[in-house]
């Protein structure tokens, strides 16, 4: 392969972009047949495919699982070498490049990107040169439902195509809410498939809301705190420079995902997106990939934006393709120093002492009265284009750190919680006898839930805990997760509560929040007066209560709960988190 130097391979390929009419007219797209006004129907995105795997033995494609839809997810793999076992092509030292569209279908550029980058890379002999390290995996459609509810006035926002799929899935979920908490057979097959692949580099592609600027492409990478270790300097330092670089000189200029809302405009500034693991690219973090989100602008036109999703991609492909090797090994060393890590952060939040700066190409803004409303709205003026610096708050600081244990321990009973983790290939080892062990067990001693629904679900976050050392009983068939696995950060960032998207904080341990028995005063009443009379710190604790909290020592029934939950009658399942912490 001819080596060039990065800055003439840049100019290189943004030659090669703009004259992307002109390249591999084999098979065209619905996209390039309805004149750049149309994307593809599920069934059109698909024969497509089928088309070109007929046409091409580099190309195969997959129904890798079912999705809500009753439609399988299929997963698209070109291969230079036509060989299409995963282990192999990695013992090889090819890079694994995932792509995933559609997850919002009302957002379809990167559906059209897709199936003119795969096509162009088998036709075009200086693209097809990309596919020498790198193998490339495409899911057409993931968000099969909302692809299949198409309508013209959903995005009420967005400037074309003509028709375009709905956000929600089959059951309404917003699939990039639904990484963590697999509430969909979607996120299940993807979970599987992305387990199976362990791809290098990730890129969902998304259309963006929100102010209006100059820019026709914005980017999410993974937030670079969050990602840590030795691949986040090498994203920090190399990928996202280059990546920068290439989309200006392919007259795609991007900038960080504008992340405001309301009334707020990017010249006041604005923070990095944090993407947590209930999104695409914070789930692939988890497991040390290079994960990014492309989000081009709803204002500029349907083919501005597909072209620019084009380049992004591009982009990406040619930086991993030429860094394969580096990516690779960068990737192996993160995975076992993760084994082996002690510490996780599970929480992260916002510096909002320390920005950087960077030069904005906006529009000046306007607050005239709303004619509607009577009251003051937002307006930009796009005769009056600005360039100048910004305040950028990219900077996140551990909020929450645990360490770990050697193993977590979980009960049989809790099958959605083992289910999910051998969803994603985690090592468990099953109890085969029973056994008495000392565990660390939390105890939640608060938290706070939102008070709105959240995709099905009413998220708690705030938790607070009470560790205790106690001893279980296992049965046959309980299980140990050892903590020394390359994806340690899946594990401790689902089980340990405090995490941000905890298995507790999506609700999955909500049975333990509410207590199953009880008593009746009357009743409970002179059975109190004896446990008052046989544990004499029980009765201290109560008058020392009494004499601290006046409101408490109005309410006779509380001063009968305070007795019944220091007592042997207390129910040991409320408030007591059943996965337990071991160490040897």
């Amino acid at each position: 392969m001819t080596k060039h130097t990065t800055k003439g391979r840049l100019l290189l390929l943004a030659c090669l972009i703009l004259t992307l009419p002109s390249l591999g007219q084999g098979l065209l797209t619905t996209y390039e047949k309805s004149d750049h006004q149309e994307t593809s129907t599920y069934q059109e995105g698909i024969a497509f495919y089928k088309a070109l795997a007929e046409k091409y033995p580099e190309v195969r494609m997959i129904e890798e699982g079912p999705t809500d839809s009753g439609y399988p997810l299929h997963v698209v793999l070109i291969s230079k070498s036509r060989d299409f076992d995963i282990q192999q092509l990695k013992k090889d030292g090819k890079a694994i490049f995932l792509i995933n569209n559609a997850i919002h279908p009302g957002e379809p550029d990167g559906v059209e990107a897709s199936q003119l980058l795969a096509r162009d890379l088998l036709e075009n002999k200086k693209l097809n040169k990309l596919l020498d390290n790198t193998v490339i995996a495409i899911i057409p459609f993931y968000n099969i439902g909302g692809a299949l509810n198409r309508n013209s006035n959903s995005r009420v926002n967005q400037n074309g195509p003509k028709e375009y799929g709905f956000r929600g899935n089959a059951r309404n979920f917003d699939l990039n809410r639904d990484f963590i908490k697999t509430d969909t057979r979607n996120a299940h097959s993807f979970t599987e498939l992305f387990q199976e692949l362990d791809p290098d580099v990730f890129v969902d592609t998304h259309v963006s809301n929100g102010a209006d600027y100059q820019y026709i492409s914005t980017t999410i990478p993974t937030q670079n705190d969050k990602l840590g270790g030795p691949l986040a300097e090498f994203m920090k330092s190399e990928v996202l420079p280059y990546h920068f670089a290439y989309m200006k000189k392919a007259g795609t200029e991007m900038t960080p995902y504008v992340n405001i809302w309301g009334m707020s405009t990017p010249d006041m500034g604005y923070s990095e997106f944090i993407d947590l693991p209930r999104y695409s690219s914070g789930y692939t973090t988890l497991f040390h990939t290079l994960g990014f989100m492309s989000e081009t602008h709803m204002l500029k036109t349907f083919e501005q934006r597909v072209q620019a999703t084009y380049n992004y991609l591009l982009g990406l492909m040619t930086f991993t393709n030429d860094k394969a090797k580096e990516i690779v090994k960068l990737r192996n060393e993160t995975k076992e120093q993760v084994a082996n890590q002690k510490e996780f952060v599970v929480s992260w939040k916002l510096n909002d002492e320390v920005c950087d700066s960077i030069v904005f190409k906006g529009y000046e803004a306007e607050r005239p009265i709303s004619e509607i409303t009577g009251q003051v709205r937002l307006k930009y003026d796009r005769s009056k284009p600005y360039a100048k610096k910004i305040a950028y708050y990219n900077h996140y600081e551990p909020d929450v750190t645990v360490t770990k244990p050697d193993y977590y321990v979980i009960p049989k009973g809790q099958w959605p919680i083992i289910e999910r983790l051998k969803w994603n290939h985690i090592e468990m080892e099953e109890v085969e006898s029973a056994k008495e062990i000392t565990v660390e067990v939390y105890h939640i001693k608060s938290y706070k839930t939102r008070q709105q629904a959240y995709e099905g679900h009413y998220p708690h976050y705030d938790v607070e805990l009470e560790t205790k050392k106690e001893t279980v009983h296992l049965e046959p068939g309980d299980v140990l997760v050892p903590v020394d696995q390359w994806r340690n950060r899946y594990i401790v960032e689902t089980l340990e509560p405090q995490a941000s998207d905890s298995f507790f904080n999506w609700n999955f341990f909500d049975t333990i929040l509410q207590r199953k028995e009880g008593f009746s005063a009357y009743v409970f009443e002179d059975l109190a007066l004896d446990i008052l009379k046989q544990h004499p710190e029980i009765k201290e604790a109560l008058e020392e209560r009494k004499k601290s909290d006046e409101e408490f020592a109005r309410n006779g029934y509380a001063q009968l709960m305070f007795i019944y939950e220091h007592s042997a009658h207390n129910e040991k399942a409320y408030m007591r988190y059943p996965v337990y912490r071991f160490s040897k």
